[in-house]
């Protein structure tokens, strides 16, 4: 299909969104939001209310936590604790901390603790992944280069909360920061780390940099507080009888956004669906074929290689309030390879409450992060649904902000929650198993097969290196990180062999 290689679409973004909530103590120290946050209403919306809010909150030096542990007059101190004491604030659900530079990596530990508004109760200290650019657009793109992006944690879901303690704690630089490289350096003859703890490749490929000798923070420390907004949308996602499809109720007013978004999906649902339907086998090569039927070869025409389209819950279905994100839609030249993450964002939620956790994501990702829409191409929760991500139509080659380095040419798909510990759900494996058999086989690509792509600059593989890859990689495979977790990374060949069965190879 020619729409695969367009270059961009959308429709005119609202600028009005609301300012986020923030308690009277902490209204002076409410952080410049980007141009698209700073009205103080929001636009009508046809939807359910699902505006939502971040509070955003500078971190300071914590009492009595400097020079820890440091006894010898020669060793320089190390920097106090920052953080927040316990506080009330506003209602919030998902919770991460920002610094200003994108390029400085957060070397130590991040902790919160909060309180549930429906028991009262304050949580133990709950661990936050510091993250450190590994999800994030590849160096050199328009999308990186936008002076909004900042540092960040990932963000973590602790549920409908009404207060928060946190505390950030520097500690020594290793070589990742504590991801540890996932493979011996002969599985990776291109890897770049220089393994003096005190030099590493930077982000862009191009040599290596100090690394500082004593712990040290980012400057510009901030919590965010996210509420995803609410009600949930009045469809929730469950299993749709085959060949149904969700169309929007009648007389529904769509907004120039919303059609937008709702158009990129024209060709497999009806405008405005909160759903995109599975269909069977024999459909899905017929739709291929009537998809792209001029690039492919005659054999490929005479037995496509596709898995069944599974069924996808559209961006109207999950919520996205699409004012937030630039009104245009980036594409690549095709999906040659999927990347599979976790979220690292926890497993407290129920799938009831997933729309409200990508909500929550997508928020963080924009709002807080500065990237230009949700960094992930797809979503998974753990019942098995599958969510739409990054605008722009879940049939094409749509560049997503997932794998620094290796996001051209590749899709992202994220598992909603922490798989370093807990084994992802069969439900959640066989959604990844279902969605990489039907996008990759739009494209051609055999789940068990090997595909080079080219690095974009990041910790592993210099800029413009061909690098050989799995089909299905996981995130590690490409930057140094535990992501996506040991148990759903070691889920991988499974996947792989699921997929091409169900591709009919």
């Amino acid at each position: 299909m020619r729409g695969f290689l367009a270059s961009s679409i959308g429709a005119t973004c609202a600028a009005a969104l609301a300012l986020p909530l923030t308690p009277p103590a902490a209204a002076a120290t409410t952080r410049a939001v980007p141009t698209a946050e700073a009205a103080t209403t929001a636009a009508p919306h046809t939807g359910p209310d699902l505006a939502g809010s971040t509070q955003s909150l500078p971190l300071a030096p914590l009492p009595g936590t400097r020079s820890r542990g440091s006894t010898a007059p020669a060793e320089p101190a190390e920097p106090p604790d920052q953080g927040l004491p316990r506080r009330d604030v506003h209602r919030f659900s998902l919770v991460g901390v920002v610094w200003d530079d994108p390029d400085t990596e957060l070397h130590g530990t991040v902790q919160v603790r909060t309180r549930s508004v429906e028991t009262g109760a304050w949580s133990g200290w709950q661990d936050i992944e510091t993250h450190n650019g590994e999800h994030a657009a590849d160096p050199d793109t328009t999308e990186r280069a936008s002076g909004r992006v900042r540092g960040s944690t990932a963000p973590l879901w602790v549920g409908d909360s009404d207060g928060v303690e946190v505390r950030v704690r520097a500690e020594p630089p290793t070589h990742h920061a504590g991801h540890q490289p996932p493979h011996d350096a002969t599985h990776h003859p291109g890897h770049q780390v220089d393994h003096d703890a005190d030099h590493r490749v930077d982000e862009t490929g191009r040599g290596t940099r100090t690394l500082p000798a004593t712990p040290v923070l980012p400057t510009g420390l901030r919590l965010e507080l996210v509420d995803p907004g609410g009600p949930e949308p009045a469809v929730r996602p469950a299993p749709l009888t085959r060949g149904t499809r969700a169309d929007a109720p009648a007389g529904t007013a769509l907004t120039a956004e919303v059609t937008a978004a709702s158009a990129a999906n024209a060709e497999l649902a009806p405008l405005g669906a909160l759903e995109i339907p599975e269909l069977g086998a024999a459909e899905t090569r017929k739709e291929l074929l009537a998809l792209r039927a001029d690039e492919l070869t005659a054999e490929q025409q005479t037995k496509p290689y596709i898995g069944p389209r599974p069924r996808i819950v559209t961006r109207r279905g999950w919520g996205a309030d699409e004012k937030w994100r630039e009104k245009k839609f980036v594409y690549t030249s095709k999906v040659k390879a999927a990347f599979v993450h976790h979220t690292a964002s926890g497993n407290g939620y129920k799938c009831a409450q997933a729309p409200s956790v990508i909500r929550g994501i997508y928020r963080y990702h924009v709002m807080s992060m500065g990237w230009r829409d949700v960094g992930y191409n797809f979503l998974v929760d753990k019942c098995g649904n599958i969510y739409e991500g990054r605008a722009g139509g879940v049939a094409k080659p749509v560049l997503g902000a997932h794998t620094l380095g290796f996001n051209t040419n590749s899709m992202g798909i994220a598992l909603l929650g922490s798989y370093g510990k807990t084994k992802p759900s069969a439900a959640a494996v066989e959604a990844v198993s279902r969605l990489t058999a039907w996008k990759l086989g739009l494209f051609g690509a055999n789940p068990r097969g090997k595909t080079y792509l080219k690095s974009g600059g990041g910790n592993l593989y210099q800029k413009g290196k061909n690098v050989r890859l799995n089909v299905i990689s996981g995130h590690r495979d490409g930057y140094a990180t535990e992501c996506p977790g040991k148990q759903l990374y070691g889920k991988l060949d499974d996947t792989r062999s699921t997929a091409a069965d169900f591709q009919g190879r």
